[in-house]
């Protein structure tokens, strides 16, 4: 009896030992690295703190999309004597904004307004200092046609993307078999790229997330200062983005030749507003306001220390403020921790090699 229960007791320890080897095996066999998918890079780099991004449903976010837009926004072949590229507007070392007083098209063109940057635009609820672009696709194709900017001609360009041997091929990577190169379809690569273009890692967002050290005196009472009912900065220039989307008369003139949003809506309320712009990189951006008459960041804050100049439609939060020396200086000296050095040499924003 005692025998014959032994031998039961090794036989079920022996089934029980090749059930744990058996398990061992498979559950070694199913980590094998063979069976793991690689770890797929991320199209794009979302800063700490920001929402992501909405890619519209008739443009979704490819890497081959992104890669095409990156090319063709360096790219003249988009202007109409290919002398001009987007990239001559807006330069990753400036953040993507070009250092003048308004912008110059094909031939030197004169334009009317400063170039604004594309930093962040896809967070972007209207384009243009006056809105009147709803997406950056729209935005993108404006600027190509305008007389004063590429001029470009649709179907000119059409022929000419669909003449070029490489764009031949990316295309239809980016967009599917079987798709010719257009000026249209050009735009939508072109937007889907600057939605990536994307600046969240300046000092000032060290700070915000724990870096204390990572602002001085100064730039700490600057930052007080701009965020106080005194001044009201941050009113206007609100949120992750420094900008609440909405459009404002600063009182800049007491005539505006430039209506501005009046332009697009033919509203009389909207005669002298302008879209708050970010205030991101803004040390890089100069000169600034919509027609780039102030050249400095000094100049700025003298303006709204002022109050502006009186304008029926001017923002009721423009009025003198009476700030010391001392103060303008902390004011600036914060504008400047919103500079992301990384920005201006992320190699996934320069131009193709």
């Amino acid at each position: 009896m005692n025998i014959s229960l032994t031998l039961r007791q090794r036989q079920t320890q022996t089934r029980t030992f090749l059930c744990s080897i058996l398990f061992v095996l498979l559950f070694v066999l199913s980590g094998c690295p063979a069976s793991v998918e690689p770890v797929k890079e991320p199209l794009y780099s979302l800063p700490n703190g920001f929402p992501d991004i909405n890619f519209p449903k008739d443009n979704p976010v490819t890497a081959e999309k992104i890669e095409l837009g990156r090319k063709l926004f360096y790219d003249p072949i988009l202007s109409s004597d290919k002398s001009i590229a987007c990239a001559s507007c807006h330069k990753q070392e400036l953040a993507f904004t070009d250092g003048k007083i308004v912008s110059r098209g094909v031939k030197g063109e004169l334009g009317s307004r400063n170039s604004p940057t594309i930093v962040n635009t896809g967070y972007a609820e209207h384009l243009f200092w006056d809105g009147r672009a709803s997406t950056i696709e729209e935005q993108a194709f404006a600027a190509a046609t305008n007389p004063a900017e590429m001029r470009a001609v649709e179907s000119v360009i059409d022929v000419r993307l669909q003449k070029d041997s490489a764009y031949s091929i990316e295309f239809p990577r980016a967009f599917g078999n079987g798709t010719q190169p257009t000026l249209r379809l050009a735009m939508k690569a072109i937007a889907t790229f600057v939605r990536t273009v994307l600046s969240g890692s300046s000092r000032y967002d060290e700070f915000i997330h724990g870096a204390t050290s990572a602002l001085n005196e100064s730039e700490i009472r600057g930052r007080d200062l701009f965020f106080s009912y005194r001044t009201q900065c941050g009113d206007c220039h609100s949120g992750y983005n420094f900008t609440d989307n909405q459009f404002h008369s600063t009182g800049l003139f007491t005539h505006y030749f430039d209506q501005g949003r009046y332009n697009f809506t033919i509203n009389k309320s909207d005669v002298g507003k302008f879209k708050t712009p970010s205030l991101r990189n803004i040390a890089l951006t100069a000169p600034y306001e919509h027609d780039g008459h102030l050249p400095t960041l000094e100049a700025v804050i003298e303006h709204y220390n002022e109050g502006g100049k009186d304008f029926i439609n001017k923002d009721s939060r423009i009025r003198p403020l009476n700030l010391t020396e001392t103060e303008k200086k902390d004011l600036i000296a914060f504008l400047n921790t919103l500079t992301d050095n990384s920005l201006l040499n992320n190699p996934r924003f320069a131009k193709k090699p």
